[in-house]
């Protein structure tokens, strides 16, 4: 565990942040970590670099599904066998990188979603959190397996699941239920496993606005789609 593991950072104007994420993970695992820099406008590269990580930049902000696909790219050129994402506003609790990784890496599933409902503790904003209950049932249903935190960011990987959302069926905005239920029917095993996750210090960008709107329109469409299809990809 750890020389053929690729820890992903996607982000995006982190820089209050981004120095204790990379040195958190360091404590618990001695992995290679890239962030993707999706056209940040602060200092999020330079502060990134400075903490010994590799860095690839947008251009300019591409969204965090981009972000996330470039990381697999990244990772299935160089070698690797299996990533772990994390998100660089400091939700993550990099402890539980090793728990992630032990579940891809014994076979018993192809990807591993950090679950921050299993553990009991976390409390959401009221109307995310009935956003998250939606789609976890819908995501439950389709799949026929409990599914408590569709919009987990934190996830381990094999290098089938890197190879597959590599692709071009893979959302370019916010991968979330529809991933899951696309991973599912595609063949690919699914655990989740109970993580700790803490507020994020900001407001993330798709909570602002008619943004909201756009992702639930979005989610059950992309849904509807990922159903009609009936071949595995």
């Amino acid at each position: 565990m750890g020389s053929n593991t690729l820890i992903i950072i996607p982000a995006f104007n982190e820089e209050k942040n981004i120095g204790t994420v990379i040195e958190s993970i360091k404590k618990y695992l001695p992995a290679q970590i890239l962030v993707v820099n999706d056209g940040s406008g602060d200092k999020t590269e330079e502060i990134a670099k400075a903490n010994g990580a590799w860095v690839a930049n947008h251009p300019f902000n591409l969204g965090y599904g981009v972000a996330l696909q470039t990381g697999f790219k990244y990772a299935i050129r160089s070698g690797y066998e299996y990533a772990c994402t994390i998100d660089g506003d400091g939700q993550h609790d990099p402890s539980h990188i090793r728990d992630l990784l032990k579940v891809v890496e014994s076979g018993d599933a192809d990807v591993v979603v950090g679950s921050r409902f299993m553990m009991g503790d976390y409390n959401a904003p009221f109307f995310r959190k009935i956003g998250m209950r939606i789609f976890g049932t819908l995501a439950s249903v389709f799949i026929r397996q409990k599914i408590t935190d569709p919009t987990s960011g934190y996830q381990a990987l094999n290098r089938k699941v890197l190879l597959f959302c590599s692709g071009d069926r893979y959302p370019v905005d916010y991968p979330d239920a529809d991933v899951i239920i696309m991973l599912h029917r595609s063949g690919f095993r699914i655990m989740e496993i109970p993580v700790r996750m803490h507020p994020s210090s900001k407001n993330k960008s798709m909570h602002g606005g008619l943004k909201p709107l756009y992702y639930v329109f979005k989610m059950f469409f992309s849904i509807f789609l990922t159903l009609l299809r009936k071949e595995k990809y």
